[in-house]
């Protein structure tokens, strides 16, 4: 078990329990879907006038979008500070696989008319059945790259 969460699971659950209350009130409270991808078209509908972007479904939300993601980081920064890890974590993965993970995720995101988070967490919590395929999809390839990826460093 060190070994899948060699920082132990607890925070773990406990997020998860605290995400999935916060998109069920949010949800509950406002009749609003917490998912993320939006907030980054809604952002970009601030700067840029392409017609895409300027899109009622991004423009008419895009403040409390807004404040929902400085939420998300305002809570992982006070976990941080209260619970973290005393030491910056970091990754052995190159930058420029990163950036090119990034854009395939973003691409993906757009693709699928949202991200892991909005279909996951958001859409199977309300039953909606292209999130439950848009979630298979997501893991079916994550796995199926993962894999890849092992195989040609063995190789």
């Amino acid at each position: 078990m060190d070994a899948l969460f060699p920082l132990g699971w607890a925070h773990y659950l406990a997020g998860g329990l605290f995400i999935g209350a916060g998109v069920g009130l949010l949800f509950m409270l406002t009749g609003r879907i917490g998912g993320m991808s939006t907030v980054f078209s809604s952002t970009w509908s601030f700067f840029s006038r392409a017609p895409f972007f300027q899109q009622e479904r991004f423009t008419g939300g895009r403040v409390w979008r807004l404040v929902y993601a400085a939420g998300l980081i305002l809570g992982a920064a006070l976990w941080w500070a209260g619970w973290g890890p005393s030491h910056a974590l970091g990754t052995g993965v190159p930058a420029w696989q990163l950036l090119l993970g990034g854009l395939l995720v973003g691409y993906g995101a757009r693709l699928s008319n949202g991200c892991t988070s909005g279909h996951g967490i958001c859409g199977l919590g309300s039953l909606q059945w292209p999130s439950l395929v848009a979630v298979l999809t997501f893991m079916a390839t994550g796995f199926a790259t993962a894999h890849l990826v092992l195989a040609l460093k063995g190789a």
